[in-house]
Protein backbone atom coordinates (compact mmCIF):
# COMPACT_ATOMS: atom_id res chain seq x y z
CA UNK A 1 0.00 0.00 0.00
CA UNK A 2 1.51 3.02 -1.14
CA UNK A 3 1.80 6.41 1.99
CA UNK A 4 -1.04 8.14 0.25
CA UNK A 5 -2.99 5.77 -0.36
CA UNK A 6 -2.98 4.68 3.67
CA UNK A 7 -3.10 8.04 4.71
CA UNK A 8 -6.45 9.06 3.21
CA UNK A 9 -7.64 4.76 3.83
CA UNK A 10 -6.54 5.92 7.89
CA UNK A 11 -6.65 9.74 8.68
CA UNK A 12 -9.98 10.46 9.98
CA UNK A 13 -8.56 13.78 12.26
CA UNK A 14 -6.09 16.03 13.20
CA UNK A 15 -4.80 13.29 15.81
CA UNK A 16 -4.45 11.01 12.85
CA UNK A 17 -2.57 12.73 10.78
CA UNK A 18 0.03 13.82 13.43
CA UNK A 19 0.46 9.97 13.99
CA UNK A 20 1.08 9.11 10.32
CA UNK A 21 3.57 12.37 9.69
CA UNK A 22 5.82 10.63 12.60
CA UNK A 23 8.82 9.19 11.65
CA UNK A 24 9.22 6.43 14.19
CA UNK A 25 6.62 2.88 14.34
CA UNK A 26 3.60 3.10 16.68
CA UNK A 27 1.34 0.44 17.02
CA UNK A 28 -1.44 0.27 20.06
CA UNK A 29 -1.42 -3.17 21.41
CA UNK A 30 -5.06 -4.23 22.50
CA UNK A 31 -5.96 -6.20 25.84
CA UNK A 32 -5.55 -9.58 24.01
CA UNK A 33 -2.35 -8.97 22.51
CA UNK A 34 -3.73 -8.02 18.75
CA UNK A 35 -2.55 -4.98 16.83
CA UNK A 36 -5.57 -2.45 17.24
CA UNK A 37 -3.63 0.30 15.07
CA UNK A 38 -0.59 1.29 13.38
CA UNK A 39 1.01 4.29 11.78
CA UNK A 40 2.48 4.37 8.28
CA UNK A 41 6.10 4.35 9.41
CA UNK A 42 5.09 1.08 11.36
CA UNK A 43 3.99 -0.27 7.99
CA UNK A 44 7.55 0.06 6.24
CA UNK A 45 9.08 -1.28 9.70
CA UNK A 46 6.93 -4.19 9.85
CA UNK A 47 6.86 -4.41 5.59
CA UNK A 48 2.94 -4.82 6.31
CA UNK A 49 0.12 -2.89 5.62
CA UNK A 50 -2.35 -1.37 8.12
CA UNK A 51 -5.66 -4.00 7.21
CA UNK A 52 -2.17 -6.86 7.57
CA UNK A 53 -1.12 -5.34 11.03
CA UNK A 54 -4.61 -5.34 12.35
CA UNK A 55 -5.09 -9.04 11.63
CA UNK A 56 -2.04 -10.05 13.50
CA UNK A 57 -1.03 -10.58 17.47
CA UNK A 58 1.97 -8.48 18.62
CA UNK A 59 3.92 -12.00 19.12
CA UNK A 60 3.94 -12.91 15.52
CA UNK A 61 5.65 -9.33 14.37
CA UNK A 62 8.38 -9.83 17.11
CA UNK A 63 11.35 -12.70 18.30
CA UNK A 64 10.32 -15.67 20.19
CA UNK A 65 10.11 -14.15 23.71
CA UNK A 66 11.13 -10.56 22.96
CA UNK A 67 11.75 -8.31 25.65
CA UNK A 68 8.88 -6.15 24.40
CA UNK A 69 5.98 -8.60 25.23
CA UNK A 70 7.57 -8.62 28.45
CA UNK A 71 7.24 -4.57 28.63
CA UNK A 72 3.78 -4.81 27.44
CA UNK A 73 2.14 -6.71 30.54
CA UNK A 74 4.63 -4.88 33.11
CA UNK A 75 3.00 -1.23 31.75
CA UNK A 76 -0.73 -3.20 31.73
CA UNK A 77 -0.07 -4.19 35.07
CA UNK A 78 2.07 -0.88 36.80
CA UNK A 79 -0.33 1.69 34.23
CA UNK A 80 2.86 3.75 33.85
CA UNK A 81 5.62 3.86 30.95
CA UNK A 82 8.24 1.79 30.58
CA UNK A 83 11.40 2.29 28.44
CA UNK A 84 14.22 -0.13 27.17
CA UNK A 85 17.12 0.39 24.89
CA UNK A 86 18.88 -1.63 22.20
CA UNK A 87 16.39 -4.16 22.15
CA UNK A 88 16.78 -6.32 18.60
CA UNK A 89 13.23 -6.83 16.96
CA UNK A 90 14.59 -9.22 13.72
CA UNK A 91 12.36 -11.76 12.79
CA UNK A 92 12.50 -14.49 9.81
CA UNK A 93 9.54 -12.18 8.15
CA UNK A 94 12.10 -9.28 9.15
CA UNK A 95 16.00 -10.26 8.95
CA UNK A 96 18.79 -8.65 10.04
CA UNK A 97 19.91 -6.66 12.47
CA UNK A 98 17.03 -4.81 13.67
CA UNK A 99 17.87 -2.40 16.86
CA UNK A 100 15.39 -0.29 18.25
CA UNK A 101 14.97 1.75 21.46
CA UNK A 102 11.22 0.51 22.91
CA UNK A 103 9.15 3.00 24.20
CA UNK A 104 5.92 1.49 25.80
CA UNK A 105 2.94 3.37 27.80
CA UNK A 106 -0.75 2.92 29.12
CA UNK A 107 -3.62 4.42 26.85
CA UNK A 108 -5.55 5.84 29.71
CA UNK A 109 -8.48 6.27 27.02
CA UNK A 110 -8.33 2.79 26.49
CA UNK A 111 -8.35 0.24 29.22
CA UNK A 112 -6.08 -2.67 28.68
CA UNK A 113 -4.28 -0.81 25.15
CA UNK A 114 -0.95 -0.17 25.53
CA UNK A 115 0.73 2.29 22.36
CA UNK A 116 4.59 1.53 21.31
CA UNK A 117 6.93 3.22 19.63
CA UNK A 118 9.99 1.74 18.27
CA UNK A 119 13.09 4.34 17.85
CA UNK A 120 15.38 2.85 15.19
CA UNK A 121 19.04 2.54 16.32
CA UNK A 122 20.34 2.31 12.92
CA UNK A 123 19.87 5.34 11.97
CA UNK A 124 21.75 6.98 15.00
CA UNK A 125 24.36 4.22 14.39
CA UNK A 126 24.80 4.85 10.66
CA UNK A 127 26.03 8.41 11.04
CA UNK A 128 28.57 7.13 13.89
CA UNK A 129 29.54 4.55 11.33
CA UNK A 130 29.90 6.88 8.32
CA UNK A 131 31.74 9.53 9.94
CA UNK A 132 34.08 7.10 11.12
CA UNK A 133 33.82 6.01 7.32
CA UNK A 134 35.06 9.18 6.32
CA UNK A 135 37.65 9.51 9.00
CA UNK A 136 39.06 6.41 7.44
CA UNK A 137 39.25 7.21 3.97
CA UNK A 138 40.90 10.34 4.95
CA UNK A 139 43.50 8.72 6.85
CA UNK A 140 45.17 7.40 3.65
CA UNK A 141 45.15 10.33 1.77
CA UNK A 142 48.70 11.59 3.27
CA UNK A 143 50.00 8.43 2.98
CA UNK A 144 48.83 7.93 -0.92
CA UNK A 145 50.64 11.08 -1.57
CA UNK A 146 53.83 10.10 -0.12
CA UNK A 147 53.26 6.68 -2.24
CA UNK A 148 52.78 8.72 -5.53
CA UNK A 149 56.00 10.58 -4.86
CA UNK A 150 58.52 7.95 -3.07
CA UNK A 151 57.36 5.47 -4.62
CA UNK A 152 56.46 5.54 -8.35
CA UNK A 153 59.54 7.61 -9.63
CA UNK A 154 61.61 4.72 -7.68
CA UNK A 155 59.45 1.84 -9.35
CA UNK A 156 60.19 3.61 -13.10
CA UNK A 157 63.58 3.35 -12.45
CA UNK A 158 63.21 -0.25 -11.54
CA UNK A 159 61.48 -1.07 -14.33
CA UNK A 160 63.51 0.47 -16.76
CA UNK A 161 66.88 -1.47 -15.41
CA UNK A 162 64.60 -4.45 -15.77
CA UNK A 163 64.04 -3.83 -19.68
CA UNK A 164 67.41 -2.99 -20.30
CA UNK A 165 68.91 -6.53 -18.31
CA UNK A 166 66.12 -8.47 -20.75
CA UNK A 167 68.39 -7.42 -23.54
CA UNK A 168 71.64 -9.17 -22.63
CA UNK A 169 69.60 -11.84 -20.19
CA UNK A 170 69.45 -15.59 -21.69
CA UNK A 171 66.59 -17.09 -22.27
CA UNK A 172 65.99 -18.81 -18.74
CA UNK A 173 66.61 -14.89 -17.28
CA UNK A 174 64.40 -13.25 -19.54
CA UNK A 175 61.29 -14.93 -17.28
CA UNK A 176 62.91 -13.33 -14.29
CA UNK A 177 63.16 -9.55 -15.93
CA UNK A 178 59.41 -9.81 -17.21
CA UNK A 179 58.32 -10.42 -13.27
CA UNK A 180 60.08 -7.48 -12.30
CA UNK A 181 58.05 -5.18 -15.07
CA UNK A 182 54.83 -7.07 -14.15
CA UNK A 183 55.25 -6.66 -10.46
CA UNK A 184 56.32 -2.97 -10.77
CA UNK A 185 53.51 -1.96 -13.11
CA UNK A 186 51.17 -3.69 -10.39
CA UNK A 187 52.24 -1.71 -8.05
CA UNK A 188 51.76 1.33 -9.98
CA UNK A 189 48.23 0.65 -10.62
CA UNK A 190 48.00 0.28 -7.04
CA UNK A 191 49.31 3.77 -6.56
CA UNK A 192 47.11 5.27 -9.20
CA UNK A 193 44.23 3.89 -7.37
CA UNK A 194 45.05 5.45 -4.13
CA UNK A 195 45.95 8.91 -5.61
CA UNK A 196 42.08 9.40 -6.11
CA UNK A 197 41.75 9.50 -2.04
CA UNK A 198 44.03 12.58 -2.15
CA UNK A 199 41.69 14.23 -4.81
CA UNK A 200 40.26 17.13 -2.92
CA UNK A 201 39.14 19.20 -5.96
CA UNK A 202 35.31 20.14 -5.35
CA UNK A 203 33.05 17.52 -7.34
CA UNK A 204 31.45 18.61 -10.04
CA UNK A 205 27.74 17.95 -9.90
CA UNK A 206 24.26 18.35 -11.59
CA UNK A 207 21.05 16.82 -11.16
CA UNK A 208 20.83 13.20 -11.73
CA UNK A 209 18.39 11.03 -12.84
CA UNK A 210 19.33 7.77 -10.55
CA UNK A 211 17.47 4.97 -12.69
CA UNK A 212 19.70 6.15 -15.72
CA UNK A 213 22.64 5.73 -13.67
CA UNK A 214 21.35 2.38 -12.88
CA UNK A 215 20.05 0.55 -16.20
CA UNK A 216 23.71 1.56 -16.84
CA UNK A 217 25.09 -0.13 -14.44
CA UNK A 218 23.28 -2.63 -15.15
CA UNK A 219 23.97 -3.38 -18.93
CA UNK A 220 27.58 -3.12 -18.41
CA UNK A 221 27.28 -5.96 -15.44
CA UNK A 222 24.98 -7.64 -17.70
CA UNK A 223 27.47 -8.08 -20.52
CA UNK A 224 30.48 -9.01 -18.37
CA UNK A 225 31.12 -10.20 -14.62
CA UNK A 226 27.09 -10.67 -14.30
CA UNK A 227 25.99 -12.42 -17.23
CA UNK A 228 25.04 -15.60 -15.29
CA UNK A 229 22.91 -13.49 -12.69
CA UNK A 230 19.38 -12.12 -12.72
CA UNK A 231 18.77 -8.77 -11.84
CA UNK A 232 15.43 -7.49 -10.54
CA UNK A 233 14.53 -4.10 -10.11
CA UNK A 234 12.22 -2.30 -7.61
CA UNK A 235 12.21 1.39 -8.67
CA UNK A 236 9.56 4.48 -7.05
CA UNK A 237 9.01 6.54 -10.44
CA UNK A 238 8.20 9.42 -8.65
CA UNK A 239 12.18 10.39 -7.26
CA UNK A 240 13.26 13.76 -7.76
CA UNK A 241 16.95 13.77 -9.13
CA UNK A 242 19.59 13.32 -7.11
CA UNK A 243 22.37 16.24 -6.79
CA UNK A 244 25.86 14.26 -8.11
CA UNK A 245 28.46 13.29 -10.17
CA UNK A 246 26.71 11.03 -13.02
CA UNK A 247 30.35 9.33 -13.81
CA UNK A 248 31.19 8.82 -10.24
CA UNK A 249 27.93 7.49 -9.10
CA UNK A 250 28.20 4.85 -11.93
CA UNK A 251 31.65 4.37 -10.38
CA UNK A 252 29.79 3.50 -6.84
CA UNK A 253 26.85 1.16 -7.68
CA UNK A 254 29.29 -0.84 -10.51
CA UNK A 255 31.63 -1.40 -7.59
CA UNK A 256 28.62 -2.39 -5.59
CA UNK A 257 27.09 -4.73 -8.06
CA UNK A 258 30.83 -6.27 -8.82
CA UNK A 259 31.28 -7.01 -5.27
CA UNK A 260 27.39 -8.61 -5.05
CA UNK A 261 28.38 -10.58 -8.15
CA UNK A 262 31.98 -11.96 -7.34
CA UNK A 263 29.88 -12.92 -3.77
CA UNK A 264 27.29 -14.86 -5.55
CA UNK A 265 29.98 -16.59 -7.39
CA UNK A 266 29.88 -17.87 -11.25
CA UNK A 267 28.60 -21.56 -9.63
CA UNK A 268 25.60 -20.04 -8.32
CA UNK A 269 22.40 -21.24 -10.12
CA UNK A 270 20.17 -18.96 -8.47
CA UNK A 271 22.18 -16.12 -7.98
CA UNK A 272 19.70 -12.54 -7.57
CA UNK A 273 21.11 -8.89 -7.52
CA UNK A 274 18.29 -6.87 -6.39
CA UNK A 275 18.01 -2.87 -7.12
CA UNK A 276 15.65 -0.48 -5.04
CA UNK A 277 15.20 3.02 -4.77
CA UNK A 278 12.53 4.23 -2.15
CA UNK A 279 12.04 8.00 -0.85
CA UNK A 280 12.57 7.34 2.97
CA UNK A 281 12.01 10.95 4.62
CA UNK A 282 13.10 11.16 8.51
CA UNK A 283 17.66 10.81 8.12
CA UNK A 284 19.14 14.04 8.28
CA UNK A 285 22.79 14.70 8.53
CA UNK A 286 24.52 17.51 10.16
CA UNK A 287 27.10 19.26 7.67
CA UNK A 288 30.47 19.42 9.35
CA UNK A 289 31.30 23.48 10.19
CA UNK A 290 27.86 24.60 10.12
CA UNK A 291 24.70 24.20 11.82
CA UNK A 292 23.00 23.06 8.84
CA UNK A 293 20.97 19.73 8.64
CA UNK A 294 20.93 18.44 5.24
CA UNK A 295 17.89 16.06 4.53
CA UNK A 296 18.82 12.30 2.93
CA UNK A 297 15.64 11.15 1.93
CA UNK A 298 16.74 9.17 -1.25
CA UNK A 299 17.49 5.41 -0.65
CA UNK A 300 19.28 3.62 -3.21
CA UNK A 301 19.89 -0.22 -2.38
CA UNK A 302 22.01 -3.13 -3.95
CA UNK A 303 20.76 -6.18 -2.43
CA UNK A 304 22.03 -10.19 -3.30
CA UNK A 305 21.72 -13.12 -2.36
CA UNK A 306 25.04 -14.71 -1.48
CA UNK A 307 26.94 -16.27 1.55
CA UNK A 308 27.14 -12.62 3.21
CA UNK A 309 29.87 -10.71 4.41
CA UNK A 310 31.82 -12.50 7.71
CA UNK A 311 31.05 -11.15 10.99
CA UNK A 312 33.98 -9.83 11.94
CA UNK A 313 34.35 -7.81 8.90
CA UNK A 314 30.87 -6.04 9.20
CA UNK A 315 33.05 -3.28 11.30
CA UNK A 316 35.83 -2.47 9.30
CA UNK A 317 34.11 -3.15 5.91
CA UNK A 318 34.34 0.68 4.33
CA UNK A 319 38.14 0.83 5.72
CA UNK A 320 41.16 0.55 3.10
CA UNK A 321 43.19 -2.56 2.39
CA UNK A 322 39.86 -4.77 4.04
CA UNK A 323 38.66 -7.50 1.59
CA UNK A 324 38.00 -11.09 1.47
CA UNK A 325 39.33 -11.73 -2.21
CA UNK A 326 42.38 -12.86 -3.08
CA UNK A 327 43.72 -10.95 -4.92
CA UNK A 328 41.92 -7.80 -3.90
CA UNK A 329 43.78 -4.72 -2.86
CA UNK A 330 40.82 -3.39 -0.50
CA UNK A 331 40.40 0.14 -1.48
CA UNK A 332 37.14 -0.58 -3.53
CA UNK A 333 34.15 -0.29 -1.13
CA UNK A 334 36.73 2.52 0.53
CA UNK A 335 36.68 4.19 -2.58
CA UNK A 336 32.61 4.06 -2.61
CA UNK A 337 32.76 5.32 1.03
CA UNK A 338 34.92 8.41 -0.17
CA UNK A 339 32.58 9.42 -2.68
CA UNK A 340 29.09 8.93 -1.26
CA UNK A 341 30.44 10.93 1.49
CA UNK A 342 31.89 13.71 -0.52
CA UNK A 343 27.98 13.89 -2.68
CA UNK A 344 26.98 14.35 1.54
CA UNK A 345 25.44 10.72 1.71
CA UNK A 346 26.05 7.89 3.59
CA UNK A 347 26.28 4.22 3.04
CA UNK A 348 25.47 1.49 5.53
CA UNK A 349 25.97 -2.52 4.78
CA UNK A 350 23.65 -5.30 6.64
CA UNK A 351 24.24 -8.90 6.30
CA UNK A 352 23.25 -12.20 6.14
CA UNK A 353 23.56 -15.43 4.65
CA UNK A 354 21.60 -14.72 1.40
CA UNK A 355 20.63 -11.33 2.52
CA UNK A 356 23.37 -8.51 1.55
CA UNK A 357 21.91 -4.80 1.05
CA UNK A 358 24.42 -2.30 0.43
CA UNK A 359 22.22 1.15 1.10
CA UNK A 360 22.86 4.36 -0.09
CA UNK A 361 21.52 7.64 1.44
CA UNK A 362 21.44 10.84 -0.50
CA UNK A 363 20.10 14.44 -0.79
CA UNK A 364 17.44 15.45 -3.24
CA UNK A 365 18.13 18.17 -5.97
CA UNK A 366 15.24 21.16 -5.10
CA UNK A 367 16.39 23.14 -8.21
CA UNK A 368 18.82 25.58 -6.24
CA UNK A 369 21.16 22.48 -4.44
CA UNK A 370 20.72 20.57 -1.66
CA UNK A 371 17.49 21.13 0.95
CA UNK A 372 17.67 20.97 4.62
CA UNK A 373 15.02 19.59 5.12
CA UNK A 374 12.69 16.81 4.43
CA UNK A 375 10.48 17.42 1.45
CA UNK A 376 8.28 15.48 -0.67
CA UNK A 377 8.97 13.51 -4.07
CA UNK A 378 8.21 14.95 -7.22
CA UNK A 379 5.58 13.69 -8.74
CA UNK A 380 6.00 12.51 -12.14
CA UNK A 381 3.08 13.46 -14.56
Amino acid sequence: MSRAHALSATVNSPADAMLHALPHPVIMVAPDGKIADANVAAEQFFEASIPVLRRHMLRDLVPFGSPLLTLVEQVRQRGSAVNEYKVDLATPRNPGERLVDLHVAPLAEYDGHVVVMLQERTIADKMDRQLTHRGAARSVIALAAMLAHEIKNPLSGIRGAAQLLEQSAGDDDRSLTKLICDETDRIVKLVDRMEVFADERPVEREPVNIHVVLDHVKRLAQTGFARHIKFVEEYDPSLPPVLANRDQLVQVFLNLVKNAAEAIGETAVDGEIQLTTAFRPGVRLSVPGSRARVSLPLEFCVKDNGPGVPEDLMPHLFDPFVTTKRTGSGLGLALVAKIVGDHGGIIECESQPRRTVFRVLMPIYSGDGEVTDDAPPVQSP
